[in-house]
């Protein structure tokens, strides 16, 4: 593996400011829309709101979360709705996942990782491939996680590195080592195949 950086000790706002430079330096480069996907949890949306007071041209920034559960939008456990409350607001477009839904080519594909190294809502059970043929596939986590226990839509490992820039952000020691041993290649978890197919830079806030 390699073009892999681990950032410890990371506020959320040296986050934003990554993201921020980040979406700035795209949209100048860009002539039309560009598109980043974003992770659900508690762990995003204080940095999603840190940047959503930032200058950026929002009308041209397309967000897709990264997965969902399958439940309403006004439903507490929905991603979307969720990120819709917070960026429709400053101009953004929020696309919810769909089973028919063609995920486009990111600028940023930012992901978090559970401590049983799923990424997305590609669990260890759903054994995600590489190169899997779909670009989103429909999952039922096994075990369910009781917090949320719902089937999942989710971008598969092949569409989310359709980016330009790979960005994780995770908290906790435990995490951290798991990416880390995912890193040196000692375990074939979700996280380690995602980075081992990794060919664009990999930024990791630990």
């Amino acid at each position: 593996m390699h073009n892999i950086a681990i950032l410890p000790d990371s506020s959320d706002q040296t986050i934003a400011d990554w993201l921020f430079d980040r979406l700035t330096a795209d949209l100048a480069s860009a002539d039309g829309p560009i598109a980043i996907t974003v992770p659900g949890g508690s762990t995003p949306f204080p940095i999603l709101a840190e940047l959503a007071g930032r200058p950026l041209d929002w009308s041209r920034i397309a967000i897709w979360p990264g997965d969902d559960r399958i439940v309403p939008e006004d439903h507490p456990a929905s991603n979307v709705g969720r990120i819709r409350a917070l960026l429709e607001p400053v101009g953004a477009r929020v696309v919810a996942l769909s089973e028919d839904a063609v995920p486009p080519h990111f600028s940023v594909a930012w992901l978090g990782m559970g401590g049983d190294g799923h990424i997305a809502s590609l669990f260890p059970n759903t054994d995600p491939r590489a190169n899997d043929p779909l670009a989103l596939r429909r999952l039922t986590p096994d075990p369910l996680p009781p917090e949320a226990p719902f089937d999942r839509l989710s971008l598969t490992i092949p569409a989310l590195l359709n980016s330009d820039a790979v960005v994780f952000v995770i908290r906790g020691d435990d995490k951290r080592a798991l990416f880390e041993a995912a890193v040196r290649g000692e375990h074939d978890l979700p996280v380690a195949r995602l980075l081992t197919a990794a060919r664009q830079p990999v930024t990791c806030f630990a």
